[in-house]
């Protein structure tokens, strides 16, 4: 059921002993999403952890190393920037069928939580989360700003993505103004530094990257075994799905990571007027229209085969 902010206000006062999840792969909103609330949620007076199927990438310590243990039992079960169920890896078999409110602003929810409130318009779940944080009227501490800010950041794309609006500027100058925000640190470790194996892998993926559709559609593939041989970890690929559109000319770019064998993360971007969302809920995925993703799995080739089909039925 979609509810607005005012209901979504009075459920969290009244509630507590809260699981925050957060989807698999986590990145930098719904990190700073789980966050923010749990930090809402302390100052609340209210016991609350953050839980993820998989780690929180180690570029994110500055807002994940907090107290955040779940040594209790839950009553409430809240989702943070979860279109679809199946997002919750491990955690869905676990509490999938008890998930009492979801905090989102994908176009592409599915509607799973007993209480939904949805942003669509919003550049991040981060900045539904600030308004309604604005609309319980409480108080964010610096590291709320913090997690807020990076949510915000990284879900645009350093405020360069067509899903920052004024109003997103708007919410950054309040924080900046009302906080001790570090935002110049927050920018350089989110879009800045890479380890030395990014480096080496961004240059591998580039040496091998696909064209398609009369070049139209750029796709990169990582492997298991580039990872290994290069020592990167799966959880630091966060941000290489913009690789591919760095390419002139490209309307869509398709990174294609290798989980297991036989089994493949699809990050979708889109720089026209293709909705990718769209090409990725034929898929089974979803996401934003000009950032998506799905799961595929079988033989790598016929994965690229259906991909670049699905796109090219997307293409004018």
């Amino acid at each position: 059921m979609r509810i607005g902010y005012k209901e979504a206000a009075e459920f969290l006062k009244n509630c507590d002993n809260v699981y925050i999840l957060t989807h698999q792969s986590p990145d930098g909103d719904c990190i700073g999403t789980g966050f923010a609330l749990h930090d809402i949620l302390g100052r609340m007076g209210k016991r609350s952890a953050v839980l993820c199927s998989d780690p929180f990438p180690k570029k994110f310590s500055y807002i994940t190393d907090t107290d955040n243990v779940p040594d209790f039992e839950p009553d409430t079960v809240i989702a943070v920037d979860v279109a679809d169920i199946k997002l919750l890896g491990r955690y869905e078999e676990i509490y999938g069928k008890r998930i009492d409110l979801c905090i989102d602003h994908h176009i592409s929810n599915t509607g799973y939580a007993a209480k939904t409130l949805l942003g669509t318009e919003s550049a991040a779940a981060c900045e539904v989360l600030y308004r309604l944080i604005c609309a319980m009227e409480e108080e964010l501490s610096d590291y709320g700003a913090a997690c807020i800010y990076t949510g915000l950041a990284t879900d645009t794309g350093c405020f360069k993505y067509e899903n920052t609006s004024a109003e997103t500027h708007e919410i950054v100058s309040e924080l900046m103004r009302s906080h001790k925000l570090n935002y110049a640190r927050i920018n350089r470790e989110m879009f800045d530094i890479k380890t030395k194996g990014m480096l080496k892998m961004e240059s591998a993926v580039i040496d091998v990257m696909e064209y398609y559709l009369d070049n139209r559609l750029t796709m990169v593939c990582i492997t298991k075994e580039m990872l290994g041989r290069l020592g990167v970890d799966f959880n630091e690929l966060d941000g290489c799905a913009s690789l591919p559109l760095k390419v002139e000319g490209v309307e869509v770019g398709i990174t294609i990571k290798e989980k297991s064998d036989g089994e493949y993360k699809i990050s979708m971007r889109s720089t026209g007027d293709i909705n990718v969302s769209a090409v990725c809920q034929t898929l089974g995925g979803g996401g934003h229209e000009k950032a998506a993703g799905c799961a595929l799995t079988g033989n790598l080739r016929d994965v690229k085969k259906i991909l670049v089909e699905a796109v090219g039925k997307a293409m004018p």
